[in-house]
């Protein structure tokens, strides 16, 4: 009798573990790969892989991952960073994302760019999912998730993504079957490079808005991640990128500025630095201005190297063998992305 009890509960866990084989098997086929085409999407996970903390860590949209090069801020300045962004990355993800990062870190500064102070609101599902898909289970992906859900969508299918993937079968390419139980990494530290180059022209001017005033749920969020940096001893940066567009208005920018000198916190509005970090906007940038290429990005953390040294705890690490080690072949990997990306650019 007992034998058969014993069978039968093998024969149970047998079958559940095959099922949760099963799932498993299939969440890894149909989930997005974000290898080749909308690399946005796997910027978050690759976090993950970090072998070395980091002494400034970027928050942010793509006002962050397509601006600033880690690789220059080290191998310039020996400051080691990583720039936790994603596509349309709200203001609760930043501070979700940062709550998690601390989780892991603490860094010496923490950068956050301000636009996403625009939006009070969730945006939507596609964007939701480059941001929340990459990020481990944990009470600030569950927080985070509650606070981006669009009315169409449950929680349920975040913590189990089979639920929202499962129709993808006919979506299907060789590159879901490429990557099924691997991903390669697709940024610098973050950082997603674009060699190509469209000079910003016809760049157009803000139209009038009924509102100007930031929400208080966007208020509230930088609240929060002001004084979750200040319970760590992490020095709080606000930063403005010099994408001309979306546009960035006057009355935002007062908001802001009020708001640093009220908690004592930097500000840097890269609007008003053009000249100083040497940006043209006829070579430096590949979409019209939006975004800096390689070579704005260059400029950019070369400028803000320099400040980052001066006006922030950050130490040069290119003696210290344990980070150069490791920085040094991430240098070499970037070159080489670099290389590649030109010769393609050049062959097209």
């Amino acid at each position: 009798m007992k034998t058969k009890k014993k069978s039968a509960v093998l024969a149970t866990l047998a079958w559940i573990l095959a099922v949760a084989a099963g799932l498993w098997l299939l969440t890894g086929l149909l989930t997005p790969k974000y290898m080749t085409d909308i690399q946005e999407g796997a910027l978050i996970a690759e976090y993950y892989k970090e072998k070395t903390d980091h002494d400034v860590v970027f928050i942010g949209d793509c006002e962050v991952y397509e601006n600033f090069s880690p690789d220059v801020l080290w191998r310039e300045y020996g400051v080691t960073s990583y720039i936790r962004g994603s596509a349309q990355q709200l203001i609760w993800q930043s501070y979700y994302l940062l709550e998690e990062t601390l989780k892991y870190e603490t860094p010496k500064v923490v950068v956050f760019n301000v636009l996403s102070m625009k939006y009070d609101e969730p945006q939507s599902e596609p964007y939701n999912r480059m941001t929340l898909d990459g990020m481990r289970l944990s009470p600030a992906k569950i927080g985070s998730i509650r606070a981006s859900m669009t009315e169409e969508e449950d929680m349920l299918s975040y913590l189990f993504p089979l639920l929202r993937y499962h129709s993808r079968w006919g979506e299907l390419t060789g590159e879901d079957v490429t990557y099924w139980f691997r991903r390669d990494i697709v940024s610098d530290s973050g950082y997603l490079m674009n060699v190509g180059t469209r000079p910003a022209e016809n760049v157009p001017e803000g139209a009038p808005l009924a509102d100007y005033r930031f929400s208080d749920v966007c208020w509230d969020y930088l609240d929060r991640m002001a004084e979750l940096c200040a319970e760590h001893g992490v020095q709080f940066v606000l930063v403005k990128a010099p994408s001309l567009y979306p546009y960035w208005y006057d009355q935002w920018e007062e908001q802001i500025e009020d708001y640093a000198a009220e908690k004592g916190l930097p500000y840097l509005n890269f609007l008003e630095l053009i000249d100083e970090t040497g940006l043209d906007f006829d070579t430096d940038t590949y979409d019209n201005g939006l975004h800096l290429n390689l070579y704005g990005a260059e400029k950019l953390s070369r400028w803000f190297g320099a400040w980052l040294a001066e006006n922030t705890p950050v130490e040069d690490r290119r003696e210290q063998p344990d980070y150069a080690e490791i920085w040094n072949e991430k240098s070499a990997v970037y070159a080489a992305r670099q290389a590649r990306l030109e010769a393609e650019r050049d062959a097209a």
